[in-house]
């Protein structure tokens, strides 16, 4: 089926790929956090689950902005939650995660937030990897046609979890709706186009091929099946939250990303609040916090996950994952022509 899952760093465990795999679509996993070795690790469970195909995702990493008094001001307010624990180790090395991706020679290598290397696309497509390339506009699609892609994942703002613009401080401004989108860029290049934004049921599905896809990709969908994982708190903040009532943000990791509305997030939008620290020292900052002590008086905690959350939100089911895909792609077909 021409579903694919959204590799969500952090909530995309092997039984997930492997339970969307095995029911003929494409599993996934965002690698962003790991270290070579969980790479490696997280390949071969999926390898003893599954014989299916499955994409491990990268961020291409910003410019580091290091501006020591927006990282003073994040630190300051996130002071009024607790505090924090121990310094962060630092994370693992880029170079080393593309590495073990090539390495792990899965079925697909995808990229967000900008493109890999010229020698590193031409590595993986000698070692025959296909490299998909998420665009939220025209321009970046067009740009890694160029590159050298495989395929365009176009990701419309309805998309939970970070956006995928290539510049981080246009996040905000680049904004287009996947109805919009995924035709401007499906007739703007010469490759296949994935979509994804907002899927969470057959009427999406059939929306997004009919306007020139040639499959999808669901991630907040798939977030309350029982294989995913995530914490009780953060299913809860899906259960009926309405497309309006999901905020974009940067309280998590300094990167914009579309998630639920909590009490933490909330507190980054008061008039008295800083803009949260450019990535990566946001991700640092929280993660420290998190690890640290609460403050008894505080009447606001630091989120204990990254509650990301789709404009489909509401239609996530709670049920196995192979059967939310199955019955995605059956609903299509009954409202597509003959294929």
């Amino acid at each position: 089926m021409p579903i694919l899952q959204a590799p969500m760093a952090g909530a995309c465990p092997p039984a997930l790929a492997a339970a969307v795999a095995g029911a003929g679509g494409m599993g996934a996993a965002g690698v962003v956090l790991d270290a070579p070795e969980k790479i490696s690790t997280w390949v071969r469970e999926f390898r003893s689950r599954s014989e299916g195909p499955f994409q491990l995702n990268m961020w291409i990493p910003d410019p580091v902005d290091d501006d020591p008094a927006k990282i003073a001001a994040a630190q300051g307010f996130l002071r009024g939650f607790g505090e924090p624990g121990p310094e962060q180790p630092p994370g693992p090395s880029f170079e080393e995660q593309c590495e073990a991706m090539l390495e792990a020679r899965p079925r697909v290598i995808s990229s967000i937030m900008g493109l890999f290397s010229p020698a590193y696309v031409d590595r993986l497509h000698e070692a025959g990897i296909a490299w998909f390339a998420c665009a939220t506009t025209l321009a970046e699609a067009q740009a890694a046609q160029a590159a050298g892609a495989d395929a365009i994942v176009a990701q419309g703002l309805e998309a939970g979890g970070h956006r995928g613009v290539f510049e981080p401080d246009a996040a905000e401004s680049t904004s287009v709706g996947l109805l919009a989108l995924l035709p401007h860029i499906v007739d703007g290049v010469d490759l296949p186009v994935v979509a994804t934004g907002g899927i969470a049921d057959g009427r999406g599905v059939a929306a997004a091929l009919t306007l020139g896809a040639s499959a999808v990709q669901v991630g907040t969908a798939l977030l309350r099946s029982p294989e995913t994982g995530i914490a009780e708190t953060w299913a809860a903040s899906l259960e009926g939250l309405a497309p309006e009532d999901t905020v974009t943000t940067r309280a998590y990791s300094g990167r914009l990303g579309r998630a639920a509305p909590t009490a933490y997030v909330r507190s980054w939008d008061a008039p008295d609040a800083p803009t949260p620290a450019p990535y990566p020292h946001q991700r640092r900052l929280v993660g420290q916090w998190r690890k640290g002590t609460p403050a008894p008086a505080a009447e606001v905690a630091v989120d204990r996950g990254n509650h990301w959350a789709g404009q489909a939100a509401a239609r996530a089911a709670a049920e196995p994952a192979a059967d939310v895909v199955t019955r995605m792609w059956s609903q299509a077909q009954t409202l597509l022509p003959s294929r």
